[in-house]
């Protein structure tokens, strides 16, 4: 491991703080990134996630993934927990916490939009961030991309309905835009320029350059990876600031919901016999949320200054550190597993 991945949640933890002060000390500059954005989605932020996955998309071995059907067990774990726990245990979290644990603390309209938000974030699986968390387990990138393209799928047609299940709300305006952009943007071109780039590199199928391109393009990818957490955490100075006690309180919820989550599933997979490869990512996908479509989502409902996009917001703050640290579990326990 390089100097950036040994000590990459010490980075993260001054990143963290350079951000808040940063987004305090010049507001005007995170103000103007943050307007650059496209069907919710910001450019800035795109292009910083690309330079993070276009390394590990390079690293996708087409000619594999045909024998990805052959071991169904981690796509059916990763659907099963995505589908049909995470959005009920959230939705079930939230109703316990702002409903009966923290009533005395919120509004009860308030309390309403904050489960809204909660609600969102889990009916929301990750789609970028997730090769990220594979390659930090060394997880396999064939079986990650079928993985996080099967669970693409299944969001266009899954997530309207069951938010609107959920949230009581008949009305759900999916913003599609954001959706189909993230993916293209977050997935198909990363992928077509990574398989672009393993074809002229690999020709002789030694992946002697290829490794070598691969190597040089890691520190890159942390670089990319800190820069957001920059801006992330810059974007949401004066929240984190003026509201620390609402934060405080969405985000005990969604922690526990997010460790829970992948107790469950990473331990379905320690008795389903996977290898590490393939049950370390399935835990990390079916914990981690695409943070964009839910907070575009909320905003289309609910408004740009409500309780539902700021508990979306707080998801976002604290995706990254928490990931990390279940990261570092997974790497931990590796040999819990066996290996391939």
């Amino acid at each position: 491991m390089g100097i950036f991945e040994r000590y990459l949640s010490l980075w993260v933890g001054l990143c963290i703080v350079a951000g808040v002060l940063a987004g305090n000390l010049v507001p005007d500059v995170f103000v103007t990134v943050a307007g650059l954005e496209f069907a919710h989605v910001n450019l800035v932020v795109a292009a910083l996630i690309w330079v993070m996955i276009y390394p590990m998309m390079v690293q996708i071995d087409f000619s594999a993934i045909k024998d990805v059907g052959k071991r169904p067990r981690g796509l059916i774990l990763t659907l099963s927990v995505n589908w049909l726990i995470k959005p009920f245990t959230m939705a079930a979290l939230g109703w316990l916490f702002f409903k009966v644990l923290f009533v005395d603390f919120v509004d009860p309209q308030t309390a309403s939009e904050y489960i809204a938000g909660m609600i969102l974030l889990g009916v929301a699986p990750c789609t970028a961030m997730v090769f990220v968390w594979s390659q930090l387990v060394k997880g396999d990138p064939n079986y990650t991309l079928v993985q996080v393209s099967v669970n693409d799928l299944i969001m266009v047609v899954a997530f309207a309905p069951i938010t609107a299940f959920l949230l009581g709300v008949s009305d759900i305006i999916v913003p599609w835009e954001t959706l189909i952009y993230s993916v293209v943007l977050y997935v198909l071109l990363p992928l077509a320029a990574g398989y672009i780039t393993r074809r002229k590199l690999d020709r002789k199928n030694d992946h002697q350059r290829l490794n070598q391109f691969v190597n040089r393009l890691k520190p890159w990818s942390m670089v990319g990876l800190l820069a957001t957490v920059v801006l992330l955490f810059g974007f949401q100075a004066e929240t984190i600031l003026n509201q620390p006690l609402a934060i405080v309180l969405i985000a005990i919820p969604l922690l526990i919901q997010t460790y829970g989550i992948f107790g469950i599933t990473y331990g379905a997979a320690k008795a389903l016999k996977l290898p590490h490869n393939i049950a370390a990512p399935a835990s990390l996908i079916g914990t981690s949320n695409f943070f964009e479509l839910a907070v575009a989502v909320a905003i289309s409902l609910f408004g740009l200054h409500s309780g539902a996009a700021l508990a979306t917001v707080v998801g976002v703050l604290v995706e990254v550190p928490v990931m990390l640290s279940l990261v570092a579990i997974a790497n931990r326990t590796r040999h819990w597993f066996r290996v391939e």
